[in-house]
């Protein structure tokens, strides 16, 4: 860990580094990462599970500093066989150049070798739990309908089924960690979904009351221009027939 890297790797660290989306500018790597805020950040971004920010306080004194970083090294690395010596840890808390770049290369490949192991695991889990499946259904027997002549009804086993399978008895914990991580993703899915239905339940009666006052309004205006109508209507009527004995008595004559 206290290998110094080629102008090459350091490059590539820092590439990865800059798709990662953190709490903060990267402006200085040494003094960025002293408090261990962003080393945290960094874990966080690809198992969220495995770590609570709400532990890591932006620190500038270095006796926080130190405290970030030992909890990192008790509650998160020591969960990726990561281990950041406490010599190593005062010389980042100091912001000493050239101190942080090796411990992030190091953490980057543990980091590596766990999403690795988390899918290697699910695929052998999966075939594992597909295997069990088929064994399932071939010691129950084929599957068999009720009399043809009677109603349709539910399937009927010739054997009664095996209990259902449990995935994941001796399943690693990396891979528990995934499913949690899934279930939370679509909880929060579906929570979203249930927020976006009531605000467009809420436009859709808006719209409701706009269109029943529009109907309102319309049927008024319809009240209104008949009696117009008619009162001019009757106005010409009376100023034709003032008009007409004249006429009348010309025509007679």
């Amino acid at each position: 860990m206290n290998q110094e890297l080629s102008d090459e790797a350091l490059q590539d660290l820092y590439s990865w580094i800059d798709e990662i989306k953190l709490s903060r500018p990267k402006r200085n790597i040494s003094r960025d990462f002293s408090d261990g805020v962003m080393a945290a950040e960094l874990v966080k971004h690809f198992f969220p599970k495995l770590v609570d920010l709400h532990n890591y306080t932006p620190a500038h004194s270095t006796q926080q500093k130190l405290s970030n970083w030992s909890m990192l090294n008790r509650k998160v690395f020591f969960r990726l066989n990561f281990h950041v010596p406490d010599d190593t840890v005062k010389k980042i808390t100091l912001s000493n150049p050239g101190s942080i770049e090796p411990v992030l290369c190091a953490l980057r490949q543990k980091i590596e070798e766990r999403k690795a192991r988390t899918v290697s695991y699910c695929t052998k889990d999966l075939e594992c739990f597909t295997t069990e499946n088929e064994n399932a259904m071939t010691e129950n027997g084929p599957v068999t309908l009720e009399n043809s002549n009677k109603k349709a009804g539910p399937i009927k086993k010739t054997q009664k089924s095996n209990p259902p399978v449990v995935l994941g008895e001796n399943v690693d914990p990396a891979f528990r960690l995934l499913l949690e991580e899934k279930e939370q993703a679509l909880q929060a899915l579906q929570e979203t979904v249930e927020i976006l239905q009531t605000k467009v339940s809420r436009l859709e009666h808006l719209v409701h009351l706009k269109d029943l006052r529009i109907e309102d309004l319309t049927k008024h205006l319809e009240n209104l221009n008949p009696s117009a109508s008619h009162s001019g209507m009757s106005q010409t009527d009376s100023d034709w027939k003032n008009k007409q004995p004249e006429n009348v008595g010309t025509e007679t004559l």
